[in-house]
């Protein structure tokens, strides 16, 4: 079928020569067995929150809209296997039914768990890690529409598999761990950005999940704290209260699902001990370039440390930095003066999000970057889930056909 797709903010425009919508993991696997080396690449999108090179194809497009819902829940365990097309706060509204809820969300709850788990998506706090490392077994289907299993058994393949970018194959179900369930409480406060960053590590510590947004026109801050209901931050003196909100973790976390104003976003994860060096460039920048053209919002949230091989936050803690600018308006400029910033502090970009780095410049940053590789060779030899944006990100080629 003959026709094309776009991401969530239009900045990237797939025409592909195959576009296929399964219905099941069934039609899935025959689909892709069908297809011959000339319908390669092969890339699966969710709801097309991503907006770099990972979802660009001109070969063979998988949606996994159709692949949703709850297979299996073992309540002792803690644990369900899920469709890797359901979305984020679908997913939270049926774990609801079994006491079961996920450790976080990002800002976006419209995203598929499979692609929240592929491209390393997160949420904040200082000991929540990103959602990948909620992943402890997945089925996934390769070229010749054959079914692999990943879990436990290969944790070196696990760990691969958690921040995997769709190359590893196509995720059909995933296994979470997952916590007991939990009502819980956003409280955001206004504040001067002085005030802000003075507090930072104390309110980090305090609170389950903490998030900090920098408004670069009024250099003042919006802090805003995610506990279970009852607890962390309940007031900060010299902060005005701007709003209480309680209810389930998948209504009140996620701030961004549905609204209509798209946009576009770069995002870096710094080592712990350089992010206010860096956020002090950032300002100083954006304040004095780029504060006529942009008014959108500064992002700063603490990650937790993870073993999986691609994931920004391998090895250590990490605090991410997004910026974010109207998908109306340019942004390419702004973010290319922004990033040598990130960089020059040991940031790692966002593998969904805009950035201009390529696989010379990321192969440093990840120590396990040959291990991936290797994984990678095992399960998709032939490359059929690599096209040429992620050739260039991972450098995979070389030389074979």
């Amino acid at each position: 079928m003959a026709t094309h797709w776009s991401n969530w903010s239009g900045s990237i425009v797939n025409h592909p020569r195959r576009w296929l919508q399964p219905p099941d993991e069934d039609e899935l696997r025959r689909a892709l067995s069908t297809l011959a080396p000339d319908d390669w690449p092969i890339r699966a999108v969710g709801t097309g929150h991503s907006s770099s090179g990972v979802v660009e194809v001109d070969g063979t497009l998988v949606s996994t809209g159709q692949l949703r819902g709850l297979v299996s829940v073992d309540a002792t365990a803690r644990r369900a296997t899920v469709r890797a097309g359901t979305q984020l706060k679908e997913l939270g509204e049926l774990l609801y039914s079994h006491d079961l809820m996920l450790p976080n969300f990002g800002d976006v709850a419209t995203q598929t768990i499979g692609g929240a788990i592929g491209t390393g998506t997160h949420g904040a706090g200082l000991e929540l890690r990103n959602l990948s490392d909620m992943l402890v077994a997945a089925e996934l289907v390769d070229a010749q529409g054959r079914l692999n299993t990943i879990d436990e058994h290969d944790p070196q393949r696990l760990r691969a598999a958690k921040v995997a970018l769709g190359t590893l194959g196509i995720f059909t179900r995933v296994t979470l761990q997952l916590e007991p369930y939990a009502d819980v409480e956003r409280r955001e406060f206004a504040v001067h950005t002085d005030h802000a960053l003075a507090m930072f590590d104390d309110l980090a510590r305090r609170n389950r999940s903490f998030d900090f947004y920098w408004y670069p026109r009024r250099d003042d801050v919006k802090l805003r704290m995610v506990n279970v209901a009852g607890g962390g931050t309940v007031s900060l003196p010299g902060a005005r209260l701007l709003e209480v909100r309680g209810g389930a973790p998948y209504d009140v976390i996620p701030t961004h699902s549905g609204i209509p104003h798209r946009f576009e976003e770069c995002e870096y994860a710094l080592p712990a001990d350089a992010w206010r060096a860096c956020f002090d460039r950032v300002r100083r920048r954006m304040r004095s370039r780029w504060r006529h053209v942009v008014g959108w919002r500064v992002l700063v949230r603490t990650v937790a440390g993870d073993d999986a091989l691609l994931s920004p936050c391998h090895g250590g803690d990490r605090v991410t930095i997004s910026l974010h600018q109207n998908s109306t308006l340019p942004w390419r400029a702004f973010f290319d003066d922004m990033e040598p910033v990130f960089r020059d502090h040991g940031g790692r970009p966002h593998w969904a999000k805009k950035h201009g780095m390529d696989a010379a410049g990321l192969t440093p940053l990840y120590p396990q970057w040959a291990a991936f590789a290797q994984v990678r060779a095992v399960l998709d030899p032939r490359r059929a889930f690599m096209g040429a944006p992620l050739r260039r990100l991972l450098e995979v080629d070389d030389g074979r056909a």
